[in-house]
């Protein structure tokens, strides 16, 4: 028989990788979007089928969904800082163009890797998925998400009619992603109907070549100090789990139309976990704390200067990193057990000892 094939966005990258090597395990053709200067060796290894393009590039996201029956979107434009602009054209136009290229293939279904930050920056308990993202965020990446996550169901609702993910009544349809819905070349009634939402947490696995690399240079800098006394949970995720959690939002029939809540199913707090990597690293643990009362207004204030200023590359402090740092994050997975069958591997230590 002929392997199904699985087309995947963002398979250089820390999320997309995993999600390549689990379906090269599982027996799938692989497709993969690179762009010409990336690095392929690890999907090289894993005798990936390379389209070479960008997530804005028609023709060659035509050509990776083409026999596809699944699509995975790891692609994302990532980052604390930068403009709403720029964000919403890699994170909500080419998701637009993406959805276009796999109607026209006839896939049929679209994994959509999203993010929990697009739920509202606050403390979180408990959350869950009856909670609607919101509207407004602390910076573009998750407003480029969330942006994402509601046009991706109206260009599937538009073909299959009801969804239970859905954003409320359409009057809270966000107008920039409704306008990017306009822009589809191809009729509603030939829209592709099935798509699941994943959102995790704060990514770790092995090829990240940014946060936890950050997070360590910090470290051995003696340069990291805690928001407050570092005892909120962290809404921390293994790659290898989020892999592990496509797959299933592959195979469950009754997947289709709804977000699902990811993380190791443990939370750590802020302080565990950044112990632990300077435990790993053999650096000094750090002790510096600065106050939530004085952090927050901090990174407000110089998150306004620095963007009226037109500064191109993060501050030391921005309402971002407050969100990450200060503030307690525990989102329920429940739904994810219950309807995916999702059982996490929740040995954080383990999996960060090999990042690390």
């Amino acid at each position: 028989m002929t392997p199904v094939k699985i087309a995947i966005t963002g398979a250089t990258g820390l999320v997309g990788s995993h999600v390549a090597a689990e379906a090269a395990r599982r027996g799938f053709t692989v497709a993969a979007l690179v762009r010409p200067t990336s690095d392929t060796r690890f999907l090289d290894s894993m005798g990936v089928v390379k389209v070479t393009g960008d997530i804005h590039d028609k023709a060659a996201l035509n050509k990776l969904c083409k026999d596809a029956r699944f699509v995975v979107n790891c692609a994302a434009r990532v980052g604390d800082w930068g403009k709403l602009a720029d964000f919403r054209r890699d994170n909500v136009d080419a998701l637009g163009l993406l959805l276009d290229a796999a109607s026209r293939a006839g896939v049929q279904r679209i994994v959509h890797v999203s993010s929990l930050g697009v739920y509202e920056p606050r403390d979180h308990f408990g959350t869950d998925e009856t909670v609607l993202p919101a509207l407004k965020s602390l910076d573009a990446y998750t407003r480029s998400k969330t942006e994402g996550e509601i046009l991706l169901l109206a260009y599937a609702a538009a073909a299959s009619g009801v969804f239970e993910a859905r954003y409320g009544a359409s009057a809270v349809m966000l107008p920039y992603a409704r306008q990017v819905l306009r822009g589809s070349e191809l009729a509603p009634r030939d829209h592709l109907s099935e798509a699941v939402i994943l959102r995790p947490g704060f990514v770790y696995g092995e090829r990240d070549r940014t946060v936890v690399p950050k997070l360590a240079n910090a470290l051995r800098a003696g340069k990291f100090a805690y928001f407050g006394p570092g005892t909120q949970a962290l809404n921390s995720i293994y790659a290898g789990n989020i892999a592990k959690a496509v797959f299933l939002a592959m195979e469950k029939d009754d997947a289709a139309g709804h977000a699902f809540n990811l993380t190791d199913g443990v939370n750590p707090t802020k302080r565990e976990f950044v112990e632990f990597i300077a435990g790993r690293l053999g650096v000094g643990v750090p002790r510096a704390s600065i106050p939530l009362s004085v952090a927050w207004p901090l990174a407000t204030v110089v998150h306004e200067v620095s963007r009226m200023a037109g500064v191109k590359s993060a501050p030391f402090i921005n309402k971002a990193r407050y969100k990450f740092l200060g503030l307690h994050l525990d989102f329920s997975i429940n739904k994810a057990r219950a309807r995916l069958g999702y059982d996490p591997d929740t040995d954080w230590r383990s999996n960060l000892s090999r990042v690390i």
